[in-house]
């Protein structure tokens, strides 16, 4: 064999195993691509479900809230009914307060099919500033009362878990 030929076969092998090299060290690199790409992508969904579960959350709570502004604009009147009703049941018209009785009855009830719920607050009950709205304070007419409720002024109400009014209450102390 001549020196040019076992130079060029010297030089094929290199060449060779140069090519093994890179293609191996390319197969590596796309590797390490493919790889970024799932990462990218799993995060892109990840972050997709997320958005998802999000603005349903924000939805179902705007439609429990959806009608609160009329909900608390009919409130006062769903008061001035239970003062008429006190008014009214000095009556002797029977009629007249079966009458009145049914249209507070079906305005209650509306409004309960929307979520609403009256709070519950009885004289006697302790005095608790997260859910009680104090208008005043009176010496208390027995020492169990001081702290607690004397005299409700006006009913809570909630809307769903939403304390849409506080009861307006008088407090012994």
């Amino acid at each position: 064999m001549t020196q040019a030929k076992k130079s060029k076969t010297k030089k094929a092998k290199e060449s060779k195993a140069a090519n093994k090299t890179t293609t191996k060290d390319q197969v590596a690199e796309l590797h390490a691509q493919i790889d970024q790409e799932k990462d990218k992508f799993l995060r892109l969904f990840a972050e997709f479900e997320n958005y998802k579960k999000r603005t349903s959350k924000e939805r179902l709570e705007l439609y429990k809230t959806a009608n609160q502004e009329v909900i608390s604009a009919l409130i006062p009147v769903m008061d001035d009914f239970d003062r008429a009703m006190i008014e009214i049941s000095k009556s002797e018209n029977e009629e007249l307060v079966k009458g009145v009785l049914l249209i507070q009855n079906k305005l209650t009830e509306t409004l309960k099919n929307q979520g609403l719920t009256k709070s519950e607050v009885n004289k006697g009950d302790l005095f608790d500033a997260e859910i009680h709205e104090a208008i005043t304070q009176i010496p208390a007419p027995e020492e169990s009362l001081k702290g607690a409720v004397i005299d409700v002024i006006e009913s809570g109400y909630a809307l769903g878990d939403k304390i849409i009014r506080y009861p307006k209450v008088v407090v012994g102390n």
